[in-house]
């Protein structure tokens, strides 16, 4: 798009502004006002509450929002990644059904995919759906769920088809999370917090219209939500932030990021809290040991290159270009900078590094981030798998040597306890 037409549209979003944004009105009103305009998500089709205007052009608009302080559409958690998934594969059905009350925040989602025994191996899911004619039966258990305990709807990707090969015997559904059947567990992590939940699908039900793709097709349908969930996992904290404005609507927002962020406290300290290195070897004194400056300055030049990966994602997604290969990069990339950061820490504190709570240095915080670190290279597909991903896609070399090929009931599997 050219300056003038950037001009243009920015004039025409401000003059909507001028006429509809009243801090004073509820969330879920204006939300309404702002899907029906297009203006919550410009870049999707006018047929469902966007512009068809160019990615590009997103981030001119939102700085018009931000110009007034008006609020934007729901965002945060797992909510865009159903959208985006319903866009691209859902029915129309679908789309009328579930967008809108996905853009007003009214209905929260969850992701299904992991199971105890196929966390990273997404898809050895045993999680099965049996079809009677009517409607999918569902059996199985999920694990490493954020939301699950307060979401209505979820993702999930189960087995449909037991004599296809792995990849091939998946389907995706919308799920009623609210029904008798599914069972909701939180899981104690090793930090202390309780992020995410174990699901237990017993006889639950799904109706043959929640089906998302054809029978069989989910593999290519979960890759999808899988995409968008790497090129959006740096946008996460910018949409948690909260206003501090006076009004109804900021109050409401507020409440609103506090219930869904909620989960999300500790994910500062899995990243290593760089910011917290430097300083804290000024304070301790230990900046003075040569050994301690080489590690530091070697997790800045990590955490600066890993920015800079981060950053130009955004640019290409900001510019609408398919993507490339900066979520497996960034994401390797958040792993290496999180243990040095983890390491940097332990040499500044010492045997300390291990107190929790008020005994520990900086009331037990940095003894949270080394419990937390590990979890970077863990979520979302695990180092080796983002080195195979990186191998194989990015670099051309021979795929990995597979001996899970043929029916999926042959495959072998951990025995089951």
């Amino acid at each position: 798009m050219s300056d003038i037409d950037e001009r243009a549209v920015r004039a025409e979003v401000r003059a909507w502004l001028e006429q509809h944004w009243d801090p004073q009105r509820d969330l879920v009103s204006w939300r309404e006002l702002l899907a029906d305009s297009g203006w919550g998500v410009p870049h999707w089709p006018r047929a469902w509450f966007g512009r068809d205007l160019p990615v590009a052009l997103c981030g001119a608009i939102e700085a018009e929002f931000e110009a007034v302080g008006a609020v934007g559409v729901a965002r945060i958690g797992i909510r865009m990644l159903a959208a985006a998934t319903l866009l691209e594969h859902g029915t129309e059905q679908h789309k009328s059904r579930f967008l809108r009350r996905i853009l007003t925040g009214e209905d929260t989602w969850c992701q299904l995919f992991s199971e105890p025994g196929s966390g990273s191996d997404l898809a050895g899911a045993t999680t099965r759906a049996d079809f009677d004619g009517t409607q999918w039966t569902v059996n199985g258990q999920k694990l490493w769920t954020t939301s699950a305990h307060h979401a209505e709807w979820g993702l999930l990707l189960a087995r449909t088809d037991w004599d296809a090969p792995k990849h091939q015997g998946l389907s995706y559904f919308v799920i009623d999370m609210t029904q008798p059947g599914v069972t909701v567990q939180p899981v104690k992590q090793m930090n202390g917090y309780a992020s995410f939940n174990q699901v237990f699908l017993t006889d639950a039900h799904v109706p043959p219209e929640n089906l998302v793709g054809a029978v069989g097709e989910g593999w290519q349908v979960a890759m999808t939500t899988l995409a968008h969930e790497r090129r959006n996992a740096d946008a996460l904290r910018r949409w948690g932030e909260a206003s501090t404005r006076a009004g109804r609507i900021y109050d409401e927002e507020r409440a609103e990021i506090a219930n869904v962020m909620a989960p999300y406290t500790w994910y500062p300290q899995r990243t290593g809290r760089v910011d917290l290195a430097l300083a804290r070897a000024h304070d301790t004194g230990r900046l003075a040991d040569p050994a301690l400056r080489q590690e530091l300055a070697r997790l800045l030049m990590l955490s600066r290159s890993s920015e800079w990966l981060a950053q130009r994602a955004r640019t290409a997604r900001e510019a609408g270009r398919p993507e490339g290969p900066e979520g497996s990069l960034g994401k390797l990339a958040a792993s290496h900078v999180a243990r040095q950061a983890a390491a940097v820490h332990t040499a500044i504190s010492g045997a300390d590094a291990m107190l929790a709570g008020a005994d520990g240095p900086l009331d037990g915080l940095i003894a949270e981030i080394l419990l937390s670190v590990p979890a970077t290279s863990i979520a979302g597909g695990t180092d080796e798998i983002q080195l195979n991903i990186i191998a194989e896609r990015v670099l051309g070399l021979p795929r990995e040597p597979r001996l899970d090929g043929g029916p999926f009931r042959d495959v072998p599997r951990n025995p089951e306890r």
